[in-house]
């Protein structure tokens, strides 16, 4: 009884909490991606890629927004990301793409949910500890050289698969290492073997549904490739990493916070740790309570931008643990509580996820999955 009412209290708590920040999560931008892949691609079914928390935009609530939508599965990196996913309700089967502990896959009772044999060791400890049917996908490492069945280790595996009436192979499956560059060398390569390997797997295997190998980037190649799902990952985040231009995709996460303190400094002054910002003139700073605990990266120190009501406001001296200090000089009446979007859903700001990568030297994607899983998801039309 104590429990139960210290979590009454939690979740009173939590329901009249006001947070300093926010990520609006848009399912109409997201509903939109997803429909636009399967426009421009047709003969492909899109697996949602809900992996790392969905790419930063929440596990639980970018799969409520899909379980509708009849996707062939939703591709998950962990045991613990699917158990998450079944004890919140979702309905849609599962596919564990990462590796799992062979004891781990013996003693899962996930319901719909299969599992990635990643390399031939794993294979060959999941025959020997398994006891009760499950289904898999079979990795083949069609050039990555991370996981997967090496090419001269197939018919090995094959072997062992048929030997094993506890083992259900219901999917192969691959990855593009280099599917966003220009240069389509060695994309053309992993096709080639990829199409030979699904040849075989097509001829000995009746139980085999899914065939896929394209990440986001990957469906470029769609028509090359035997292959009829596609994995859809930062694409379906309104992000276009493919050599395809003409996808119109809408960002589809926006982060926002509010002014925490406003004052004045003299010229000459410095802002933030290891001084490494001097005021040229007097100037207005502005607090902003999110920092790279929140996912702020801090090689944005001195560089990066949020935006106040459209005023640009550059970060001036170290992004620090939960706070980083902007100039608001050029934002009239600017007051503690003010509303500022650190991470904009429009591609064209300046903060958008897009250009902040770039001015952090990265990609989007470690922007998203830098965003902690405990601040307040917010699904908006």
């Amino acid at each position: 009884m104590k429990i139960a009412g210290i979590l009454r209290k939690t979740r009173k708590f939590f329901s009249q909490y006001e947070p300093s920040i926010e990520i609006l999560v848009s399912k109409n931008a997201l509903i939109h991606n997803f429909n636009e892949y399967k426009k421009k691609y047709p003969k492909l079914s899109f697996s949602p890629v809900l992996k790392s928390n969905a790419y930063g935009h929440g596990l639980i609530e970018v799969a409520r927004i899909f379980d509708k939508e009849k996707a062939p599965f939703f591709t998950v990196d962990s045991l613990f990301e699917a158990r998450t996913l079944r004890s919140e309700g979702i309905q849609s089967k599962i596919l564990i793409i990462g590796y799992t502990n062979p004891k781990n896959v013996e003693r899962s009772k996930i319901s719909d949910t299969s599992f990635t044999i990643t390399g031939l060791d794993q294979l060959k400890e999941i025959s020997k500890v398994i006891k009760n049917k499950k289904t898999f996908h079979l990795k083949i490492d069609t050039g990555i050289n991370r996981q997967g069945i090496l090419l001269n280790q197939v018919d090995e595996a094959i072997e062992i698969i048929n030997g094993n009436k506890y083992i259900i192979l219901e999917g192969i499956c691959s990855h593009f290492a280099d599917a966003d560059d220009a240069n389509e060398t060695f994309t053309k390569l992993q096709i080639d073997r990829w199409n030979e390997i699904a040849d075989i797997f097509k001829n000995n295997f009746e139980s085999v549904k899914y065939y896929h190998v394209s990440a986001t980037a990957g469906t470029y190649y769609t028509d090359n490739v035997y292959a009829n799902v596609a994995r859809l990952g930062i694409g379906l985040y309104g992000i276009n990493t493919s050599l395809s231009k003409n996808l119109d995709l809408k960002p589809s996460l926006e982060m926002r916070s509010v002014v925490g303190s406003v004052k004045i400094i003299p010229e000459g002054e410095y802002v933030g740790y290891n001084i490494t910002y001097r005021t040229k003139n007097i100037t207005k700073i502005a607090t902003v309570p999110v920092g790279y605990f929140e996912g702020i990266d801090r090689r944005l120190s001195n560089c990066g931008y949020f935006k106040i009501d459209g005023f640009v406001c550059p970060i001036v001296g170290r992004v620090s643990m939960n706070i980083t200090s902007v100039d608001v000089t050029s934002v009239p009446d600017v007051k503690l509580g003010d509303k500022i979007v650190v991470i904009s859903s429009n591609r064209n700001d300046i903060n958008s996820v897009e250009k902040i990568a770039k001015f952090a030297n990265s990609i989007p994607y470690e922007i998203f999955v830098h965003i902690p899983q405990h601040l307040r998801r917010v699904v908006v039309e």
